[in-house]
């Protein structure tokens, strides 16, 4: 059950991620690559994500300070992520975050560029703007990243969706590894690189990774109920895509019901991870319920 407390922190988290995400890219020339990768990775958002990776950093002693570069990285790659996942080669989407795809109103071939560039940026912030820590740590912090975002995550997730599409036969073996990499990868290596910004040992590491994967599939869980349950202006982003594209969900496999207890399940196991670190885990607990209580 969320706290009354959460609204708080994630207004105060959220607030201070955009102010710092507004800082990361100043439009030079030639402008209009600047202000497509500004539109998207400032057109709002949750910023579940970069949320995590301060609080991972925070729970083992940390300070925000020092995982904020890491943090606005970690965004630029998800936006990133999101641009090209609405690509009309994609799942060719018109709006997100209830505005219209970055490729409606930069073109294709611009919104490809931008994703692009905030990848690659997304490192050299890492590498160049990460204060406080050994260069050893910043290095394990962008190995992290890379292997989140390349073909053994994100992308790889990405490939096995799209080849899943319109395939009523898909298992659950094979959902399990789309989610686990398209989704949960990246939300990993946000615990992950907060955790090691940290101070983290390995011993904490494999707290937060277990807790991060549970909460990454019951993330896309709560996506797959949202996408057939919740309207367009609900989520900002089309509603009922995956039917359109014939693609099996958990829900489908499992029905609404079923697929909601998975979810909350799932965060049980995630706060029991992270049993040995008292009250300073209560940011971590937060998040993952509210994972399975939001709405869009």
């Amino acid at each position: 059950m969320l706290s009354s407390e959460f609204p708080a922190y994630l207004a105060t988290r959220k607030a201070e991620v955009e102010s710092a995400l507004d800082q990361t890219i100043t439009v030079t020339y030639p402008e209009v690559i600047y202000e497509a990768m500004r539109y998207s990775l400032l057109i709002g958002g949750k910023r579940l994500r970069p949320i995590l990776c301060l609080a991972a950093c925070e729970l083992l002693g940390g300070e925000r300070a020092t995982a904020m570069a890491t943090a606005c990285a970690l965004e630029m790659v998800h936006t990133m992520s999101l641009i090209h996942d609405d690509l009309p080669a994609m799942d060719n989407d018109d709006l997100r975050r209830g505005k219209p795809t970055n490729h409606r109103v930069y073109g294709e071939a611009i919104a490809i560029l931008a994703g692009d560039a905030l990848l690659a940026y997304a490192f050299e912030w890492v590498a160049t703007q990460t204060q406080g820590v050994s260069p050893a740590v910043v290095l394990r912090v962008i190995g992290e990243l890379g292997h989140a975002f390349a073909a053994t995550g994100v992308i790889g997730g990405q490939v096995v969706d799209l080849a899943s599409e319109g395939r009523p036969d898909t298992n659950l073996e094979t959902l399990h590894f789309i989610h686990t990499h398209k989704t949960g990868a990246l939300l990993e290596a946000c615990v992950t690189c907060g955790a090691l910004l940290g101070g983290g040992q390995d011993s904490d590491l494999e707290h937060l990774r277990t807790y991060a994967q549970s909460i990454g599939l019951a993330f896309q869980i709560v996506d797959d109920i949202l996408d057939v349950t919740a309207s367009s202006e609900q989520l900002g982003k089309t509603a009922g895509k995956d039917l359109v594209a014939q693609k099996v969900t958990y829900p489908s496999l499992w029905g609404l019901e079923a697929s909601r207890q998975k979810a909350y399940d799932l965060v049980t196991v995630a706060k029991d991870s992270l049993s040995g670190y008292g009250d300073a885990a209560h940011p971590l607990h937060y998040l993952a319920d509210y994972i399975v209580e939001r709405d869009r």
